[in-house]
């Protein structure tokens, strides 16, 4: 059997749908294929542990989608489509040893009132952050939302010196190419508040002494600051599911349960896709793969259709740390030592301090399961009251960071080597680090689910090892660099395949921004292809010397 549509998407992520949504409202008829039963990639939501307790699977923080360019353009559908979200006005806590805390509200004034309560010095440092981050939205921000190389970027990098000067703008850099141990060490004078930022970093691959770690807290701390912390009102599934009825209003499809096993090349062009059932799926434009780099090349394209040096290049792309999801069904939300009203926030971080935060990474980069790993801890019914249908609780924890393949245990405790039988005392340990901030946890759970590295790779084929992020974000594989130098753009040595997701530009966050500039450099005209790609050819090269000089 074979089909013919003018674009073929393989991978209904985010990402996948925003671009198959754009291409279709330019009027192309579009077809993506999801191997899963439901679109979403790492976007989505299950009942996980009891029926009608709706968990979010994967991501649940959805500042970035709201704040996108995808939701600016067509929010007023996607709401008709049914997508809405839940706010919290308290996004986020950290909380320590001893009883202590340190609180972030949707609330300058009372934040800062928190700081100084904790410590007068933290907070001038918090307030001298906070005016940085102004300055770093109005001229460097933008650059999130453009392709690498472009002349938009340019131009935004020509704005960015007019208002600041070479030497104000070279200054500014330094915080987000910092490391989030250098700005907790710059900016504050506790541990608390050195580690508060530092915690948001695990978040991705940057432990605490790895360099451009600070630019994802310095931009999520102060975002949250202004815009609280945002979910999917009855689940994070609401986002794709919403794109797939916009999709399919243009008259595009979204196929579930249909893996593809090749894409096709002929004269080193993509023609098409190969589905495990022998369909064949013909495009007459682009293929556009939501894949990491090692999915779609080592399993996917033919490596005949490759050049061999970039076939040495797909080799040497790097993933980051594991990851493990807890989700548990509750009586209650914890009941925190530290303070009552944390059970009201978004997101409680435990982690006492930048070092254990350094021990923790470096454990997991070197096989071994960390002694105390960071808990993410997501209150998702203190934000949307919906997800249960009763008077149950909901709890979404993220566990950082965690090897990929065990070799051991720092703490000698856990004998396993390998995650099956590893997941469950793992979990037994994140469940007793919680306990310790929240006693009564353990009695009020009702049901628990738990994700390993391995389980979260088994789901979605793109979190390679665990890694929740597709990819390694430290410098030498991000910006113009991300996935690898000259190939920044969205396009591959293939004509007319194209990728996006998180492993391209601008990396991990459910921002949308990978999918909509994919989709617009698959609209561009074959003059400004070729422009496009002389450009990428030059950069390229003097990518890969700085990338050389990096490594």
């Amino acid at each position: 059997m074979i089909e013919t549509f003018d674009a073929v998407v393989v991978g209904a992520g985010h990402n996948g749908l925003t671009a198959a949504l754009y291409l279709a409202d330019e009027g192309w008829d579009v077809c993506v294929l999801e191997r899963n039963d439901e679109p979403g990639g790492s976007v989505r939501s299950d009942e996980l542990t009891r029926e009608g307790y709706i968990h979010d699977t994967h991501s649940t923080n959805q500042n970035l989608f709201v704040g996108s360019q995808v939701f600016e353009e067509f929010g007023d559908e996607l709401r008709e489509a049914g997508l809405a979200f839940s706010r919290s006005d308290k996004p986020f806590a950290n909380v320590y040893p001893d009883d202590e805390s340190l609180r972030v509200y949707q609330d300058v004034d009372r934040t800062r009132e928190a700081f100084e309560a904790h410590s007068p010095a933290d907070a001038a440092g918090w307030n001298t952050l906070r005016e940085e981050f102004g300055r770093f939205a109005e001229t460097l921000v933008p650059l999130m939302g453009q392709p690498l190389p472009s002349v938009a970027a340019g131009r935004t990098l020509l704005d960015a010196v007019q208002i600041e000067r070479p030497s104000g703008l070279i200054d500014l850099a330094q915080i987000p190419l910092s490391s989030t141990r250098e700005l907790g060490d710059a900016y504050f004078e506790t541990p608390e508040a050195k580690a508060l930022m530092a915690c948001w970093g695990l978040h991705i691959d940057f432990g605490p002494d790895v360099s451009g770690g600070a630019m994802f807290p310095f931009l999520e701390s102060f975002t949250a600051l202004s815009e609280g912390i945002s979910v999917a009102t009855g689940g994070a599934s609401a986002i794709p599911e919403a794109l797939t009825t916009l999709i399919e209003t243009r008259g595009g499809e979204v196929r579930t349960n249909a893996e593809v096993t090749a894409v096709d090349t002929q004269d080193g062009r993509a023609t098409g896709v190969t589905l495990t059932d022998g369909t064949t799926i013909r495009a007459r434009e682009a293929v556009v793969a939501n894949l990491t780099p090692t999915v779609l090349y080592d399993r996917l394209v033919d490596d005949a259709a490759l050049p061999e040096s970039f076939r040495e290049t797909v080799d040497r792309y790097e993933y980051g740390p594991g990851t493990m999801m807890i989700h548990l069904a509750l009586d209650e939300l914890p009941d925190w030592t530290a303070g009552e009203d944390l059970s009201e926030f978004a997101y409680v971080h435990i982690a006492p301090d930048v070092d254990t935060l350094a021990e923790t990474y470096t454990a997991a980069q070197n096989g071994q399961l960390p002694e105390s790993p960071m808990l993410i801890v997501g209150q998702t019914t203190a934000v949307d009251a919906s997800r249960t249908p009763d008077d149950g609780q909901i709890l979404w924890i993220q566990v950082r960071a965690l090897p990929s393949e065990i070799d051991g245990d720092a703490a000698g405790e856990i004998d396993a080597t390998d995650w099956d039988t590893a997941a469950s005392p793992m979990a037994d340990r994140v469940l007793d680090k919680l306990e310790t901030y929240a006693p009564g946890v353990r009695d009020s759970i009702r049901d628990r689910d738990v994700h390993s590295p391995a389980d979260l790779e088994a789901t979605n084929p793109n979190l390679v090892g665990g890694d929740s992020v597709a990819g390694s974000h430290h410098l030498r594989q991000n910006f113009l660099w991300r996935p690898f130098p000259g190939w920044s753009r969205y396009g591959t040595p293939v004509d007319e395949l194209y990728v996006c997701g998180a492993s391209t530009w601008p990396g991990a966050g459910n921002n949308a921004t990978s999918g909509q500039l994919c989709a617009q450099r698959v609209l561009a005209q074959p003059f400004e292809e070729r422009v496009i790609e002389t450009v990428e050819e030059y950069v390229g090269d003097a990518a890969t010397a700085v990338q050389q000089r990096l490594s």
